[in-house]
């Protein structure tokens, strides 16, 4: 882990951004191990809220499945899969935006990954379960995974970029996040590196799903596996080389990643706000997903 910390010290120096974390999860023993880096110093104790960005939508919707499969029908998995048919992205409105997603038929399609496809599906969900998707998730969350509306002014959060103007902290990157206002499946959670490790722990502990996952690439038919994204290509992936073909997990756009590898079961989880200058930029913090993911899969 030593040389996995030195080599993340040494990638950070050469960024735009200032803050990045990294944790290596131990599905065996129901443990981790996780260290937080600012461009200045090393944290002693893992403090700053990352906005997880589409990682929300694992910890959200991937988790609705594993936890309460039951409530999903055939159009529900196609919206989990982003196999439903609806477009990728476009920005909605504080007014209307749950009528202009509802406007959308259903219907299956070749996958389209998509944010539209994924607040469709929160809203299927809590039709179904007479309850808010975040009652349903909160179940297994530690205490420092956070809905963004809950931060607390006291708790740092890196700077992801800037809107109007102003540096964006305590806030969702995320536009039709920030502009809904209101909980959110596509983006819209924030913790620390502590607390997504222990939440992902938490979620196995409840549903056996990373041991459960060992042969997806044997049974996945599409890119997308009851929501999670899986590796496609073990040479290029931004895992990171040396995984295995039944990893599976996702990205966020601010410059995070979470991926699991069933058959060692160990996760890979690294957190930084890449997109604090130039989020149109990918180069760095991909350089560090394969570089400190090959390095976390070698242990």
């Amino acid at each position: 882990m030593d040389k996995i910390k030195s080599k993340a010290i040494e990638l950070l120096l050469q960024q735009d951004f200032d803050c990045l974390a990294v944790g290596v999860i131990d599905f065996k023993n129901n443990s981790y191990y996780c260290f937080e880096l600012t461009r200045d110093q090393e944290s002693p104790e893992p403090k700053y809220y990352f906005d997880l960005a589409s990682v929300s939508k694992v910890l959200n919707l991937a988790a609705s499945y594993l936890l309460h499969p039951e409530l999903f029908s055939e159009e529900m998995k196609l919206l989990l899969d982003h196999r439903g048919s609806l477009p990728s992205w476009g920005l909605l409105d504080h007014s209307d935006w749950k009528e202009v997603l509802l406007s959308y038929e259903i219907k299956e399609s070749s996958t389209l990954y998509s944010d539209y496809s994924a607040l469709r599906l929160m809203l299927e969900i809590e039709k179904k379960a007479g309850v808010k998707l975040s009652e349903i998730v909160k179940s297994y969350w530690d205490d420092e995974l956070l809905f963004w509306k809950d931060l607390q002014g006291s708790m740092h959060c890196p700077v992801t970029g800037f809107r109007h103007g102003k540096a964006i902290s305590h806030e969702i990157h995320d536009p039709n996040a920030y502009v809904i206002n209101e909980y959110t499946s596509h983006a819209g959670l924030f913790s620390t590196i502590r607390g997504i490790c222990q939440s992902v722990i938490n979620l196995d502990r409840k549903t056996d799903f990373v041991a459960s996952f060992k042969d997806i690439d044997k049974n996945k038919e599409h890119r997308f596996y009851q929501g999670w994204d899986t590796v496609e290509n073990l040479e290029q992936t931004l895992a990171g080389k040396g995984c295995s073909a039944a990893t599976f997990g996702h990205l966020g756009f601010t410059g995070t990643s979470l991926w699991i590898d069933p058959k060692i079961q160990r996760g890979a989880v690294i957190l930084s706000n890449a997109t604090k200058h130039y989020w149109y930029d990918k180069n760095g913090i991909n350089e560090i997903r394969r570089t400190l993911g090959e390095m976390i899969w070698q242990l």
